[in-house]
């Protein structure tokens, strides 16, 4: 093949391999660095072996992402607070746009696959996600296919463990988060309070340079409270929604820059976990406010 034409092929998958990148390490510029990576990898191997492209390249990608993750290891350990993922804009304008979106990109998701540990992590998405067989899988991350069947039973069971009995209705969820959001916005404490689940969790990620909390926080009125307390420090908050992880999402901008991305999770309508991005290194891929 040419170099034009591995150029091609490698364009029409390059947007599944950012999603995968992104899935396995939470970071879409690492995640584009990864398929920069596999791109090197890709030119320069032989192409007469290789029987399925996507397959294939998938494979690679996540085998280079694992590295990633591994790498990142450091630099999570090191961070101030809580570490949430880089929210991803997901409309046709943003270059890890057509990730082949899916639940398994949403930011609850993306939060429970950082509790499995790297190698349960790829299988994952390797199986579960993109639906490549056992053997393949143990060949891309070194393993036998007896201990690859263990690793997907142990990250499946954990997932599910972590995820609502019922499949929470879209249109609802909507509802609920805006609702939230319009209390919050008009100060109505009391409100928010209610339409927080007792046991509710605040996840904040401030990277040590936004005001964020140390460490979770759990029950409505504390919730209610540090809300509260962070939208009278800021009162120049513009709140938009947008399409982020292929979710609902709001974004507060103050001089015209994203400040905080917040996330909602709701089951059997209250809100029960909410994660707050207010890392400004994280907010790179955040659409600016429009005119």
């Amino acid at each position: 093949m040419t170099e034009e034409e591995l150029a091609a092929e490698f364009a029409e998958h390059r947007q599944v391999l950012v999603g995968a990148a992104y899935r396995v390490v939470g970071s879409v510029s690492d995640a584009e660095d990864v398929v920069q990576e596999a791109w090197l990898r890709w030119a320069a191997v032989d192409h007469e072996e290789i029987r399925d492209p996507r397959a294939y390249l998938i494979r690679i990608t996540t085998r280079l992402a694992l590295n990633k993750l591994r790498e990142q290891k450091a630099r999570r350990e090191a961070y101030v607070g809580p570490w949430l993922p880089e929210p991803l804009a997901t409309d046709d304008d943003d270059p890890a746009a057509a990730v082949e979106l899916a639940d398994s990109v949403s930011m609850a998701m993306l939060v429970v696959l950082e509790t499995l540990s790297p190698l349960e992590r790829a299988t994952f998405v390797l199986r579960e996600v993109f639906e490549l067989p056992y053997d393949e899988i143990a060949d891309t991350l070194g393993r036998s296919e007896s201990a690859v069947r263990q690793l997907a039973h142990r990250a499946r069971e954990h997932v599910h463990a972590r995820q609502p009995r019922h499949r929470v209705d879209k249109a609802r969820h909507d509802e609920l988060t805006m609702r939230f959001m319009q209390a919050a916005g008009s100060g109505d404490f009391d409100q928010v309070v209610a339409l927080l689940a007792p046991d509710a969790v605040l996840i904040s990620d401030g990277g040590g340079k936004k005001r964020a909390a140390l460490r979770p926080i759990q029950g409505a009125e504390k919730i209610a409270r540090w809300l509260f307390a962070v939208l009278a420090d800021n009162p120049g908050f513009e709140i938009r929604v947008a399409s982020l992880n292929d979710e609902l999402a709001y974004i507060a901008y103050f001089d015209d820059q994203p400040d905080t991305v917040t996330f909602m999770k709701s089951t059997d309508g209250r809100i029960t976990e909410l994660y707050l991005i207010r890392n400004p290194d994280k907010l790179s891929h955040v659409p600016l406010l429009e005119p």
